[in-house]
């Protein structure tokens, strides 16, 4: 029988392509692993939470550090109105904005988008109610959120990419292997 040594294993065409396919398989398993990014995994107020007084500063932390680049957060309220007050502050894993009080009560829109640490940006929304009225001067009239959760759309095109090479690939080799007159080696 002929074949090729692998690593002390001889094997014959179909065989390589096999190992072939095990190999590009781990690989198209390995894309869902580095292709993970940054999650909010906590907030400030918390989120679906209920509140009395409106806190200086809404916070929002990751489950890793983010860019300081491009950062956005907002609190819109019942009204419609923006009641976060300048630019968000991005600190290792953190992301805050301040308030100068909140207005009316009702429920309260967190809205941000940040940039992780791979370079992926994730979007989404988070609420919280005040109970109670509050005194403070609203912003401007704010644009509707987009409602998103996750930004993460790019990473399945990438991985079905992934997973098409590795099935012509397998093919490919399948129909090499089984192509070749048994005579040869």
């Amino acid at each position: 029988m002929t074949g090729h040594r692998i690593t002390g294993v001889r094997t014959t065409g179909l065989g390589a392509v096999v190992v072939g396919f095990v190999a590009v398989l781990a690989m198209v398993l390995g894309v869902g692993a580095a292709s993970a990014h940054s999650a909010l995994i906590g907030s400030s107020p918390e989120n679906g939470a209920q509140i009395t007084t409106a806190p200086q500063q809404v916070t929002l932390q990751f489950n890793e550090a983010l860019h300081q680049n491009f950062a956005s957060l907002t609190v819109v309220g019942p009204d419609g109105n923006l009641w976060s007050k300048g630019d968000p502050t991005v600190q290792g894993d953190t992301v805050s904005v301040p308030l100068d009080g909140l207005g009316p009560a009702g429920e309260y829109t967190i809205a941000f988008r940040v940039t992780s640490a791979d370079g992926h940006p994730i979007s989404g929304t988070q609420v919280f109610t005040l109970t109670q009225e509050g005194a403070g001067t609203p912003g401007p009239a704010a644009a509707a959120p987009s409602g998103s959760s996750d930004d993460s759309s790019g990473n399945s095109g990438l991985i079905w990419v992934f997973v098409g090479v590795g099935v012509v690939v397998f093919g490919g080799g399948l129909w090499f292997a089984l192509r070749r007159p048994r005579g040869q080696g």
